[in-house]
């Protein structure tokens, strides 16, 4: 072989090698975003799910208090209201025997 034809496939072989590492490091950069994304979406997901949760959890409630009789019993218990002639004692827990 001589040597023009030894420096061109030197300079073959270094523009391969160039473009394969671009496409590993390219390759490599979109599978960590892929990576990041799918773990966000998760975490995301169950976020999801508890907000749903607690958005059912709050439409009881909220059908709950249209009932004129849950919403005084609530008032009484929540915020010590009485009616009429009723005497409000409030009983402490002692847990400090324990």
């Amino acid at each position: 072989m001589s040597k023009p034809c030894k420096r061109r496939l030197m300079v073959e072989l270094g523009v391969i090698i160039c473009l394969i590492a671009a496409i590993v490091f390219s390759t490599y950069g979109n599978w960590k975003t892929i990576m990041n994304n799918k773990a966000e979406a998760k975490e995301l997901d169950g976020e999801y799910t508890s907000l749903l949760e607690e958005e059912k959890i709050k439409k009881s409630e909220e059908t709950k208090l249209q009932d004129d009789e849950y919403l005084a019993r609530y008032a009484r218990e929540k915020y010590y209201y009485s009616k009429g002639d009723e005497l409000i004692i409030r009983i402490l827990d002692d847990d400090s025997d324990e």
